[in-house]
């Protein structure tokens, strides 16, 4: 479903009027970042220079995570190059696009595991884009925010220290909230091409970080979790 009422967002360069009148949009309209946008500036510990090399890859890392999660045409997004597009987790074998939305896209392809299946505290193979969507915007209403610690080189090898965080302020599978900061911290590569479209990503970082702080709550009533994930709201924060 094509939207003609994008709102700009200052941190995501792509999330514009005249560029993404034509979108079709995962949940039928754009994103609404305003709550997590309000998460980042009070708590992000890093304040860049407009212009500076760093504000430059915070807002392009922001503007790949929209379309990752948002856009449902591959041919909408203008932060990568979908044709040459790989991504890999903790050093696996990149896959592409069409493999990373066969795997189930959206929080799927972050939180790969090795784990045998008895083991797994979460598994991300028995879920949707759509289900890990849900489950993750009920657990952080606010949203997870991101902000870069530091960039070691610029483009076209783009390598950065991130942090993400988010309070635990909604149920995740079965568990209570708790209320408490969830923090993850990891390194990432971002490699472009001639024409600064994002062609290869690699991420390394421990999901136990995240998974670890969200099972901590007592046993929760499922149909409660339900009742919250269903909020229209929710559905489109980031």
């Amino acid at each position: 479903m094509a939207s003609s009422s994008v709102r700009e967002d200052k941190y995501r360069l792509y999330l514009r009027e005249d560029s993404e009148k034509n979108t079709k949009w995962r949940y039928g309209a754009p994103p609404n970042y305003d709550a997590v946008n309000k998460l980042f500036e009070e708590g992000r510990t890093k304040v860049w220079p407009p212009g500076s090399l760093e504000e430059q890859v915070q807002n392009l890392v922001k503007s790949w995570e929209m379309e990752m999660f948002h856009k449902v045409d591959m041919q909408d997004y203008r932060s990568v190059d979908p044709k040459k597009y790989t991504f890999s987790l903790n050093g696996r074998k990149p896959i592409s696009l069409e493999e990373k939305r066969k795997l189930g896209g959206g929080y799927i392809p972050l939180l790969q595991t090795s784990l045998p299946e008895k083991l797994r505290p979460y598994n991300p193979y028995e879920e949707t884009a759509d289900s890990s969507h849900k489950a993750f915007t009920t657990t952080f209403p606010r949203g997870f925010a991101l902000e870069i610690l530091h960039v070691y080189s610029g483009p076209p090898v783009i390598v950065y220290k991130f942090r993400h965080w988010g309070y635990m302020e909604g149920p995740f599978k079965g568990h209570a909230p708790t209320g408490e900061k969830i923090e993850v911290y990891g390194m990432a590569i971002f490699t472009l091409d001639e024409n600064s479209k994002i062609v290869k990503v690699e991420f390394f970082y421990d999901p136990a970080e995240l998974l670890g702080g969200l099972l901590k709550g007592p046993d929760f009533d499922g149909s409660a979790e339900d009742a919250v994930a269903s909020c229209p709201i929710l559905r489109n924060t980031g």
